[in-house]
């Protein structure tokens, strides 16, 4: 196993989608269930979180300053130093047993997020939502248990998704300029082993990296959809990945406690907390939203 680093010991109860801040030489997250916003100051190796007010399932970094969040019911900019929420959109906000779940920007400052029922488990009324910077949201596909792993490869023709119920992880042919997407088509099922696809993101070589939930593990999968490394893991629920650092050289990991029992979380120490690895390769930027 190579060495991994605890950052912060939450015990998030789901932290979930990392985002590394060039600018800020920090990493954000959310731990989904606390609800709450957190962020890691790598230059000061401090960490400090925000309480939410519902559910949040993802976010973004606005280039114009403070933060784009997920919220359960709406899509909102989240300014952390006044604590101002203001609503952006509500596709589904009358629904109340409905979520927002991962979601991140792809190289135009779109923001693309999945919807989840948070009640019925498995129940394929998830839908995938694009975000526009002035602020218009489509939806553009769904049938989704529960969405994860959006990642984009590096030649920006191939964005991927991911089903964690259905155990796969999708690919659309995407087209950068319109932000549109076809041809959605199995790149991988996850089967005969533990644990189903969560949070994904991809490294300078085109390679996806897959925290698999569940499963103690992060995969990195070629191009090809052929696994290339398993990156063993001290915690059984990793979440997602993203790379972070000044040369963009460190994976971190989040990972989540929840439905663990008392005797599993004594066996994990590190489970919820924010881990650091050190794969050997490195990350691309991730965008921020321009809205």
């Amino acid at each position: 196993m190579l060495e991994v680093e605890c950052i912060a010991n939450l015990q998030n109860i789901c932290g979930e989608g990392p985002v590394w801040s060039p600018v800020e030489q920090a990493l954000y997250w959310v731990d989904i269930r606390a609800p709450s916003v957190c962020r890691y100051d790598s230059v000061h190796r401090l960490v400090k979180t925000w309480p939410m007010p519902e559910m949040v399932g993802s976010l973004a970094v606005r280039s114009r300053g403070g933060l784009l969040v997920a919220l359960q019911s709406k899509l909102a900019s989240f300014d952390p130093a006044t604590m101002e929420i203001v609503p952006i959109a509500s596709p589904e906000g009358d629904l109340p047993y409905k979520r927002f779940n991962d979601g991140k920007c792809d190289r135009r400052g779109r923001f693309w997020v999945g919807t989840m029922n948070d009640v019925v488990r498995g129940d394929p009324s998830g839908a995938l939502y694009r975000l526009s910077p002035e602020h218009r949201c489509d939806k553009m596909d769904e049938g989704f248990g529960i969405p994860n792993s959006l990642a984009w490869s590096p030649d920006d023709r191939v964005m991927y998704f991911a089903d964690t119920f259905t155990r796969t992880i999708f690919t659309y042919a995407f087209d950068i300029e319109s932000g549109a997407i076809r041809d959605r088509r199995t790149f991988v099922r996850v089967e005969n082993e533990p644990g189903a696809p969560d949070g994904s993101t991809v490294d300078e070589n085109g390679f996806l990296w897959n925290a698999v939930y569940g499963g103690w593990r992060l995969h990195r999968y070629a191009p090809d959809g052929r696994i290339d490394r398993v990156i063993e893991l001290p915690v059984s629920q990793p979440t997602s990945c993203a790379f972070g650092g000044p040369n963009l050289d460190i994976l971190y990991v989040t990972t989540a406690i929840q439905r663990l029992k008392p005797e599993e979380l004594a066996r994990e120490p590190l489970a919820g907390g924010l881990l650091a690895v050190d794969v050997g390769v490195k990350g691309l930027p991730e965008p921020y939203f321009t809205g």
